[in-house]
């Protein structure tokens, strides 16, 4: 059976108010329509649920058995709906997004200066994460979307590819690989390199294009971040890959920056969302906003 949610609205009202008028003031109705609104109600249920006379509405005994109940079911239900509307509230407050630390380091302060000045009274969360764990943050739902290597193969995960980028080779400016165009990876043999732990997505990039070759090059440090990887190179103690927009980062601009070539490794970014769930429309502009950024720091790398 279907519920006449507004028969059921309307009933309450007149208990509450014991008077049709008032419950059609209250309602926004008129009589008629809220007498016509009573009478549905009690045809569908097959029951009379007021008796009406010219001086006082009174309940039945089956209206005396329903109000109780209805009260309660409309109660939860005006709550459950006070919760839906404070939760859309706070989103539209606050977006939370996922990203790696090289992006949030490089270009996410411009993006956000510039969404700050579009919405002043929206806040952003930014989760500066690993790879694996940005994609966790979007399947929970703790984040609109997030800035990631597209490699992430989830089933429910909308994938869309930002820029496609290649790894570099950075030393010091008074090395001899800081006037070349580019070199050979072969190239790299003796060469004390810093490389990243295995848990960063970039390693496991570099790992599975080189194959066996990666046993073949000096991996003299390894460090958790490629912020640190840049500061050893700064102090001439090797030499490190990383992808070319993250040459963007702080002191890496004073570094040499070479190709890599045979084989040149390149990764795509992308942003990656809860497939058939829409941006928040502060969160489409957001993306928005970064989707020019980047485009414009490939334009002028390139």
């Amino acid at each position: 059976m279907r519920v006449d949610f507004l028969g059921l609205q309307a009933f309450v009202s007149i208990a509450d108010r014991g008077s049709f008028l008032k419950a059609a003031a209250y309602l926004n109705l008129s009589q008629t329509a809220l007498s016509h609104r009573m009478r549905k109600l009690e045809n569908d249920l097959g029951i009379k649920l007021l008796s009406r006379t010219t001086r006082q509405v009174a309940l039945t005994p089956a209206g005396l058995e329903l109000l109780p109940r209805l009260r309660r079911a409309m109660d939860e239900l005006t709550e459950q709906c006070e919760r839906i509307r404070e939760q859309a509230r706070r989103q539209q407050e606050r977006v939370a997004i996922g990203c790696l630390p090289t992006l949030a380091v490089c270009h996410l302060p411009e993006v956000l200066r510039q969404f700050g000045e579009l919405h002043p009274g929206v806040g952003v969360k930014v989760y500066d994460n690993s790879v694996t764990e940005i994609a966790h943050l979007v399947e929970a739902g703790m984040v609109e979307f997030g800035l990631t290597i597209t490699a992430t193969n989830v089933s429910d995960l909308e994938i869309k590819p930002l820029v496609k980028e290649a790894f570099v080779l950075l030393s010091p400016p008074g090395h001899r690989f800081a006037r070349m165009k580019s070199i050979d990876w072969s190239q790299l043999a003796g060469e004390p390199m810093i490389r990243i732990s295995p848990q960063a997505g970039n390693r496991a990039l570099i790992d599975d294009a080189l194959g066996n070759r990666r046993e073949l090059l000096n991996w003299h440090y390894e460090v958790q971040h490629i912020q640190s990887a840049i500061s050893l190179v700064q102090a001439g103690v090797g030499l490190t890959i990383m992808p070319r927009l993250a040459a963007d980062l702080p002191g890496a601009e004073q570094l040499a920056v070479t190709g890599l070539r045979n084989p040149g490794i390149t990764r795509t970014l992308g942003v990656i969302s809860r497939r058939g769930l829409p941006l928040s429309p502060a969160a489409e502009t957001l993306l928005g906003l970064i989707r020019v950024r980047l485009g414009a720091a490939r334009r002028r790398k390139a």
